[in-house]
């Protein structure tokens, strides 16, 4: 799962780090997308070393992720410790990437609504580093605003470090992902 704001106005904003991973996953492996209202966003279907993996980037906004999270996972019965929720992160420099499992919100509205809706934070996080802007009354504006150039073209890279360790992650070999990636850096 992917998080962000849909609407073509968000595309480039900081908060749609996830969406931007989605979308670099779906045309590596020459994938589409398609809205799925039952699933409140968009949806595209990955095989991988024989493992189904769903793409979901939700339509609802940030603030109603979980929503489309939990429509997703019920329907076809994903459990939580399966999920993979790829957010942006101001506790983490543009360009650095890390995997973490479980944990609180941290004040992002996104997880905050998955652990509501899902009932539980036992879901793998892919926090992709956005930077902070120095002041918490900055923020809003910082992550809905677009990066610069040079910070777009890090927060890219470190996405596509990241495609490594899926294999590992669809393995259930989450520790592994985690050090692989976390080595990259």
């Amino acid at each position: 799962m992917g998080l962000g704001n849909p609407g073509s106005q968000h595309h480039f904003d900081r908060h749609n780090a996830g969406f931007w991973f989605l979308d670099l996953l779906a045309e590596q492996h020459q994938l589409s997308f398609r809205q799925e209202s039952r699933f409140k966003g968009e949806v595209a279907r990955l095989q991988l070393n024989g493992n189904d993996c769903w793409l979901l980037k939700p339509a609802t906004f940030m603030n109603r992720s979980g929503e489309a999270v939990q429509a997703l996972a019920s329907f076809y019965r994903i459990p939580l410790e399966n999920i993979l929720v790829v957010h942006d992160e101001l506790d983490i420099e543009a360009g650095d990437i890390r995997l973490k499992r479980g944990g609180g919100h941290g004040g992002h509205n996104g997880l905050r609504d998955i652990i509501q809706k899902c009932g539980g934070n036992a879901f793998t996080r892919l926090r992709v580093g956005i930077g902070h802007p120095g002041s918490a009354a900055q923020v809003t504006g910082y992550v809905l605003g677009r990066p610069t150039a040079e910070e777009e073209h890090q927060i890219v890279n470190a996405c596509n470090r990241a495609m490594d360790t899926l294999t590992l992650l669809f393995q259930g070999q989450t520790e592994l992902a985690i050090n692989q990636l976390h080595s990259k850096r």
